[in-house]
């Protein structure tokens, strides 16, 4: 008997793996696995999102405008350039279902957020992969990647999962070696923890360049994973583009209204943002002195290496934090086997994975 068969390459792709949620486990739990913020979201966006209960009955406004518009007023960017989705997830499958076609490739470096080969494979596209240095993006390996069938170069900033981030000089290096026709996607979902004077979250590659995209979410510090919202600042030429396949009510109007609360809630944004840069310093010291290396990271988490001898391995480590109720997120599937990433967590949970980590490596 026959039956559908999918399209050529879509059964090469291996399906998106969320981290461990620590169901079926018993006793406490500290979920630090997803990247989500121990502050949850603004009590205004919560407000936000409990008054508009009150008319489930309606559509939503089809363009997202009143969040467009906040948006707008927010970063001083045109409105018109701006397109939501259900998360900048959606906004990235999007564009690749806009601009990738079978033959075409797309680029992104080795430990990139691993949506890019699966947006890319599911319009297909021939996924290419450009070395980093120092768990890094590599401008130089992605240039050299580039063949004439390079239609897309995916550049998370900052990396998912290993917290490094490329300098604005450097993203602009990338954009002037890129050919005209090649678009360049900023993935700046953690933009908003980094405080660093050399970086720049894509505003202004965008605003002067005519092939280039910034997306970003409501997923982190804004604390609104649950509800599956992201933007898209572009040119007028791609967002329209993108329009043309958006669905018309792809932001639900409880996560539109959540979202501008929570844009205008800036305290609460400063608040997280502390709390992050406090707690990710003294991860990265403590776990240190544990002698586990630690990447440096700019966003919410940090990249955990574990040496390979045998009980001392991340897998070992994944298994003994688990059974303590610390559940981190593993990695292999990001081709980093020997580490774990951890979601800065509250102060308890942030203290709790050290004392546990000290346990596990025989200092305590």
């Amino acid at each position: 008997m026959s039956r559908p068969v999918p399209k050529p390459g879509i059964l090469d792709i291996a399906p998106y793996t969320p981290g461990k949620s620590g169901a079926g486990l018993t006793g406490r739990v500290f979920k630090l696995s997803a990247n989500e913020t121990p502050l949850g979201p603004s009590p205004k966006a919560i407000a936000a999102y409990k008054a508009a209960a009150d008319h489930l009955e309606d559509y939503p406004e089809g363009t997202s405008r009143a969040l467009r518009e906040t948006i707008g007023r927010t970063y001083g960017l045109d409105p018109d350039r701006i397109i939501c989705g259900a998360g900048s997830d959606e906004l990235l499958n999007y564009l690749a279902h806009t601009y990738l076609g079978p033959g075409d490739e797309a680029i992104h470096t080795t430990h990139g957020f691993l949506v890019y080969p699966i947006a890319t494979m599911g319009n297909g596209a021939i996924n290419v992969i450009a070395a980093e240095k120092n768990y890094t993006a590599d401008v130089d390996a992605i240039l050299g990647a580039v063949t004439p069938r390079t239609k897309m170069v995916w550049l998370a900033n900052p990396n998912n999962p290993t917290g490094t981030y490329v300098p604005f000089d450097e993203v602009k290096r990338l954009r002037a070696g890129l050919p005209s026709h090649v678009l360049l996607v900023i993935d700046a979902a953690y933009s908003e923890y980094v405080s660093k004077n050399d970086y720049e979250a894509g505003i202004e590659m965008v605003a002067t360049t005519d092939n280039t995209v910034m997306t970003r979410t409501f997923s982190k510090i804004h604390g609104l994973a649950a509800l599956r919202v992201g933007w898209m600042y572009g040119p007028a030429n791609i967002i329209d583009a993108v329009n043309r396949i958006r669905g018309p009510f792809n932001v639900s109007t409880p996560a539109s209204e959540a979202a501008i609360a929570s844009l205008e809630d800036t305290e609460h944004q400063n608040k997280s943002r502390a709390h992050n840069d406090t707690w990710r310093t003294w991860l990265t010291d403590e776990i240190g002195k544990l002698g586990l290396e630690v990447t440096p990271s700019v966003a919410n988490f940090v990249l955990i290496h574990f040496p390979q001898t045998k009980g001392k391995t991340a897998e070992d480590a994944d298994a003994f934090l688990t059974r303590r109720g610390l559940i981190l997120r593993a990695l292999k599937n990001y081709k980093l086997p020997h580490a774990l990433r951890m979601t800065v967590g509250t102060e308890e949970a942030n203290r709790l994975v050290v004392a546990a980590l000290a346990e596990f490596m025989g200092q305590k």
